[in-house]
């Protein structure tokens, strides 16, 4: 059974969706563990202060992308951890999951930034092909 579950997160509907089914494998086992991780992208983050926006109000932006996963886990009274990380995406997710060691890593199929996977690459193929553990994708 799966005890250590990751859930890559970005707000986006998919991630949503993503922390749903991890709930539901989560309450499966009462000892799982569930670590929601939002990865800051420095060039996205340099673009907003750039922009003018304050390093408050980025922050505050952020964090309310979490906010409706966070509350699908305390709902549903599943034990859950919020991690924040920084880099680009689908390489800091994998090397914070191969180096941590989790059971099962959850994704979303499409994240937030359209422009970015239609040009580089989904980030959920770039982590489903790097992860050592399975990786659900969800849609």
């Amino acid at each position: 059974m799966y005890q250590k579950i990751l859930v890559a997160a970005d707000g986006s509907d998919h991630s949503i969706r993503a922390a749903r089914e991890a709930v539901k494998m989560a309450k499966a086992n009462p000892e799982a563990v569930v670590t929601l991780l939002y990865v800051i992208d420095y060039d996205k983050a340099r673009s907003e202060i750039l922009h003018g926006q304050s390093s408050d109000e980025v922050h505050f932006e952020r964090r309310k992308h979490l906010l409706p996963l966070e509350e699908i886990f305390r709902s549903e009274g599943v034990a859950f951890e919020t991690k924040t990380l920084h880099g680009t995406p689908g390489p800091t997710i994998v090397q914070h999951a191969n180096e941590t060691g989790y059971d099962v890593v959850f994704i979303g199929s499409r994240g937030l930034n359209s422009f970015q996977e239609m040009v580089l690459g989904s980030v959920s193929h770039k982590v489903a092909k790097r992860v050592q553990a399975p990786v659900i994708i969800v849609k």
